[in-house]
Parts: structure tokens; sequence; C-alpha cells
């Protein structure tokens, strides 16, 4: 070979030498199509990334030509990392790697105690830092986890929801990963205060998302995905912020399954029976519904989301983090979670953000890995007892780590830049994922209300003896050392006595020097969904001219499938179909592979009663009442025009929210998110409310209740000018 890799010598600059003087092939850890960790070196193509010594990362990559954002080519240790826990292994990379996780830690640290996003990204955003905090920062910086906790509470006791689209909450909803985080800083400190003040935060949250988005039939949870949230990102173009209000989504109704659990598990400790009580229930209910709704046996794996206006229909691609987040909090059930590790399409580089891509959109969440998102796709891995996919999960953290020298926050997957819409160095959840695939994984570290447990899953490839020094847990300084492969554990000592592997809470004192001997047991093989980056079709814009629905014709399409009120109707390699029976209609294309694309934005051919006005103004102490005449007993969906010029598109929190009555009584929340900052006068459509309706007159009201309280508080208004119902059947 004639690639390259550097070595430093004392006193001396860097030297070019020969891949023969690297790793020899036989000490090959992982491999793929894309790269190659063999030894104390990554590979990729051309360029090479090794570790001369356990606080150095030398790399010979080169971003691409005129991308924005430059890299580092070496790291070295800034900070001193005593303090922390001290891993030791013959192999100097993962040290490296390690110790750079570390670093890039204390970095994260702000002079007030808060965990920072990243690099380029000040402050503490409410996702950002609670997933790190599950994933490491809650026993690496209790105290920080605490505070950055806090600041992400409002003056009224919630959970603040402090980015997405459209105005954030109700449209992004997944703040309650904070009760997850808090929940696991209670874990790992045992503060009972902190319990108590995270109990009605965490119950007050829930119970407000309850009313402002369960109320749909199908059990799941409304609103983003989480944290992909730039709408066109992930969504087709003819959708608004509005419709995004209107999907239920895999990850973000995993997210609520498991802090209804949580708040059931403080209500217990604190003696609050009834609370559990239904706080349990409605977790299981959102379990169930995930499995009832999302999951494909056709392949393998939960969808992503399901979308439409007044019918939803499925999108059938995977999406990682939803997936290993159904896995870890067992949603999916152990056979469902193994048949997930062997199914969702692994690329060269790594997991995808979602599979397969968007087409005609650049590379950020779309056709991405996030290094964290392949953190908790390495501990799925591990739960579930897949060992390829947990080699292939590590790899894909470690590759851009060492290559990049640093934690950056995405790549692309096409060819494993780092060359996408927007990045940064020094990325705190990159880095809490780095360094959980050590803790977590290898040691097996997992913290319980009442103890440590140790469930180490350590492949053969990795086999090779560990140390993990000066880690802390409540009054102990643990010692742990590690040996031998397998997924069972031979023996366990602690301070030089057998016993289960198991460290009681109460009995957690002073120094104790842990030995993990494993069973050198072969795994049970699983296999890996090995798939190149791929794109669907491109989305077809349909229209209807009379009763006819006409769409543009798309290359390389096999066929057209017809969708009306949700449900496949027909296929054709037309570009028209007769809608003049009533409803709603969509078209999707099928690519000759079978590769479907997002469906058309929806066209009805039903009949629509339409209320025009001149536009009301509508905010907090307005109540807006709209009379109409209905001449057919039926089910109608109802919606309002409005226009929101409050804020941007993607971005701040000023999303309107009311509660929509018939009749005065209480049929559910429209929403009315942003449309763009000082666009008053551009107009759209609210998520439709559905009821149903007796033939005469009725009073449709629109008024603010407590529960519509949004993030911002002070600003909650919108302008509407218009109301349409539309007969369903």
């Amino acid at each position: 070979m004639n690639k390259l890799f550097y070595c430093l010598l004392p006193g001396l600059a860097a030297l070019p030498l020969t891949a023969a003087a690297a790793a020899p092939q036989s000490d090959v850890i992982v491999s793929t199509a894309a790269y190659t960790w063999h030894g104390d070196t990554i590979s990729q193509g051309e360029f090479f990334a090794t570790a001369p010594d356990a606080e150095t990362i030398i790399s010979t990559y080169a971003a691409q030509p005129g991308y924005f954002m430059g890299i580092d080519k070496e790291w070295h240790r800034k900070n001193d990392l005593t303090p922390y826990p001290r891993l030791s292994t013959p192999n100097r990379l993962h040290e490296a790697i390690y110790n750079m996780g570390l670093d890039e830690m204390v970095n994260a640290v702000e002079p007030d105690t808060t965990l920072r996003t990243g690099k380029e990204w000040a402050g503490v955003w409410t996702r950002d830092v609670s997933y790190s905090i599950l994933l490491s920062m809650a026993y690496l910086q209790p105290e920080a986890s605490r505070i950055s906790l806090m600041k992400k509470v409002d003056s009224l006791g919630r959970i603040i929801q402090d980015t997405g689209s459209g105005g954030a909450w109700p449209i992004s909803t997944d703040r309650e990963i904070w009760t997850i985080a808090a929940w696991e800083v209670y874990k790992v400190t045992g503060d009972r205060q902190w319990l108590e003040y995270i109990y009605p935060i965490i119950k007050r949250s829930l119970e407000t998302d309850r009313t402002a988005f369960y109320d749909n039939p199908s059990g799941l949870v409304r609103g983003e995905t989480s944290f992909i949230d730039w709408r066109e990102q992930s969504h087709p173009r003819w959708m608004q912020t509005a419709d995004i209000y209107n999907t239920e989504t895999l990850s973000t109704s995993v997210v609520h399954a498991e802090a209804w659990k949580v708040l059931g598990e403080i209500a217990t400790i604190l003696g609050h029976k009834d609370v559990a009580k239904d706080a349990f229930a409605q977790s299981e209910k959102i379990a169930d519904a995930i499995n009832s709704h999302l999951w494909m046996d056709d392949k393998g794996y939960y969808a992503m989301y399901l979308y439409g206006r007044d019918n939803l229909i499925t999108n059938p691609r995977a999406e990682t983090l939803g997936e290993s987040l159904a896995i870890m909090w067992d949603v999916a059930d152990p056979q469902r979670a193994r048949i997930i590790t062997e199914s969702n399409p692994t690329t060269p580089f790594g997991v995808a953000t979602f599979y397969p891509s968007i087409p005609d959109m650049p590379a950020y969440h779309n056709k991405s890995l996030w290094p964290w998102v392949g953190a908790w796709w390495g501990l799925a891995n591990a739960k579930a007892g897949n060992e390829q996919g947990v080699m292939e999960a590590i790899g894909s953290v470690f590759r851009p780590a060492a290559l990049f020298a640093t934690n950056k926050e995405n790549f692309n997957l096409e060819n494993g830049d780092i060359a996408t819409e927007l990045n940064s160095s020094n990325m705190l959840w990159c880095l809490s994922g780095n360094l959980a695939l050590t803790h977590k994984i290898l040691f097996g570290i997992d913290f319980q209300k009442d103890g440590l447990t140790f469930h180490p899953f350590v492949p053969k490839a990795l086999n090779q003896p560990r140390r993990l020094d000066n880690f802390k847990y409540r009054d102990a300084i643990l010692n742990i050392s590690i040996s031998g492969y397998g997924d069972k554990i031979k023996s366990f000592k602690v301070n030089g006595n057998a016993q289960s592997p198991f460290i009681a809470a109460k009995k957690a004192k002073g120094v104790m020097n842990v030995e993990i001997v494993m069973a050198d047991n072969e795994i049970a093989p699983a296999g890996i969904n090995h798939a190149p980056q791929m794109s669907t079709p491109i989305t077809p814009i349909a229209w209807l001219e009379g009763t006819t629905l006409t769409w543009n014709p798309i290359e390389y399409i096999g066929h057209y499938i017809i969708i009306k009120d949700g449900k496949k109707i027909a296929e054709t390699k037309a570009t028209t179909f007769d809608a003049s029976v009533p409803g709603e209609y969509q078209v999707i294309g099928v690519s000759t592979e079978g590769v479907e694309s997002f469906a058309s934005e929806p066209r009805s051919t039903r009949h629509e009663i339409l209320v025009d006005f001149p536009f009301k103004e509508n905010n907090k102490a307005d109540i807006l009442t709209i009379p109409v005449d209905v001449d057919e007993e039926g089910d109608y969906h109802i919606s309002l025009r409005y226009a929101n010029g409050n804020g941007p598109v993607n971005t701040e929190n000023k999303c309107a929210i009311r509660t929509l009555s018939v009749d005065n009584n209480r049929i559910g929340i429209v929403v009315m998110p942003h449309r763009g900052k000082g666009n008053w006068d551009d107009y759209g459509w609210t998520n439709s409310v559905a009821t149903h309706l007796t033939p005469g007159h009725h009073e449709i009201k629109l008024d603010f209740r407590p529960e519509n309280e949004n993030m911002n508080i002070a600003r909650n208004h919108a302008r509407i000018n218009a109301l349409r119902l539309v007969k369903s059947e």
C-alpha cells in the first residue's frame, strides 16, 4: 500500500512513514468498505489517523476543498484529566479517542457550570444537553448536568422546548427527554431533594403535553421527530409546520413513553400512588401504540412517522435514534430488538440518521450520521446481543473522532466528510457518546435507582485487558479491571470477594476494586443489513383538473401508487387518475428497485364548507366564535386559515395555540405556527380537528386556555380569516 501516516519522534517534526510501519492487517479490529481500524490506526482511502501516545492523535485527513469549516489535524491533551475515570488498554488509539472525549468535555463546562452545546454553539439546549446527560454527563459531570437542566425550566415551572420548526412547542414535542435525563441524574446521585424538585416540573409538563397533542385515535404522540428539527431535511417540501404538528413520530413517542414511566417511578418513591398508576398506564398505552401502528414486519423495524392531513400514511424510512431508543427503553421486546439490529440499513460509514435519504436535499440530518446517534445504536446493539453491530457502531464513532481529531457534530454518508450544512467541533452529545461506548458497553456500567449493575459486552475483536480507574459513584471510587470477551460474566469480585455484578448504592463507600472476568463465550451470531447510501425518488407534485388527479412524470419510475383517504387503492404507470369518487388523494412514485418516494400533497374532492371573513386578530384575551350551518350529518374535519408573522419558519418560540370547541364542547387543539418573520399576509391552514356534526346551526369557538401557553408566554397570537369544514364520508 502507498498510504501514509505520521509518527512523532521526540524533538522532531512529524515524519511520513509507509503503511507497513502501521499495524499489520492481522491487527484489524473492524473494517468496512469505507475504512479500517487496525491496531492504533484508522485508515480511509489515502488518509490515516494514528495515536503516537494516549494523549495525541495525528491525522492526514484533508477536508473537502472550499468547505467553510476547516478541520483539526492534531489533538493534544490540554486539560487536567486526573479527576476523571482513567482508561488503560493496550490499544493506544482507543485510549487517545477516549481521552480526547474527556479533554473536550472539560472544554464544554462553562464558567457558570453549565454544559456548552459545542464549540460553535454556545448555551444550553434542552435536547442536546439531555441526550448528553443520558449518555455520560450525568455521572461525569453531575453538578453541571443538574445546573444545565435547571436552566431549561420556564417561569411557569415547565420544561422548555427551546428549538424546533414553526415556533418550537407544540410542533417540536421532544422536550420530555429532559425528564429522562433528570431521572438519570437522580440515579447517579441519589439526591432526594433533586427528586422533589423535578417531580412537579415533570408532572406539569407531561399533563400539559397530554392535553396538547395526545388526542389522536392511534395513541401515538404528535410532533416533530426528536432532534431532526429542520422540517425540509426530513419531510416532503409540501408539508407546512402545522402538518408536522399532525405527524405521529417514532422517536418522540418513545421518549414520551419512557418519560411517563419515569414519572411513575418518581411518584412511587415519593408516595403518590394514584399518579404512579396513571403514569405507568399512559406509558404502556404509548408503547402499545408504537408497536401497533409503526412496526413494519416486511422491513423489520419501526416506521419513522405517520404523516398527511386528514388521513395519515406511513413514512417507511428507518430512523436510527428512534429504533435505538425503542430497544434501550423496552418498547421493542427482545425478539424485535434483535430483528431491528439486523434490519436497520448500515452504510459503509455507519447507520444513517434516517434511511433512505431525500434526493433533492443537502446533507445535514439528511444523508448523514451523527456520532452520538451512532453511540445510541451501539448501546442498542449491545443490549440486543449483536456483536458485529456493536463493532461497526463503535467504528462509526471512532473513525470521525480520529480522522477529524475532534468530536464533530455530523458527517456526510456519501463520502464520510464533514461538509454538511452546519457542523461543529467539540460537540457535547458526540463526545458524550464517545465516552459512553467505553463505559456502558465494554465495562457494562448501568445506573439503577438503587445501585450500579454491570453488563459488559466485549466483542471478540476487542479482547484485551482493560482498566478503568477513579470511576466515582456515590461515596465510592471504583477501580475496575476486565479481561476476556463475550456477553457473560465468569466471575465478579469486589475487593477480592466474589459477588453478583451489582453494587448497592448504600454500600458504595471508599475504594472498591472491581475485577470482572468474562466467560470467553461465543456471542450468538447476528446479521447486519449492509446497504449503500441511497435516496428515494423525488416527491410527485399532484393537482386536480376537475375530478382528475394529475401529476408530473418522474424519471426512472417503475410505477405510481394511488392513495385515497390514507389507503392504497391502485397502481398505475400513467400520470392521471379518476378522482371522481370523493376523497383525499395522494400519489407515491416507486422506483424500478421498489423504493418509494414521499407521497404528494393531499388533494381533496370531498364536499367542503368555507366560511370567509375579514381577518381577526386573535390574542390571548380574544374569543373567536364562528357560526356555521351544516346540511348533512357526518364526520367533519375543521381547520382555520391563519397568518403568524411573529417568527421564522425554522426557529423561535411564538407558535400560537388555541382550544377548539363546537357548541361549547371541547374537541381539540389548533396550532398556528410561524410562517416567516413579519409575514402577516402569508396565510396557511392549521391542523384539522375531527368531530361529528348534526344537521343545523353550530357555533365553533376558538379560545385561549392555560394549557395553550406557548414557550414564549408573552407573545401568543395570530390572524384568522376563514374556517373550513371538510366532510369525511
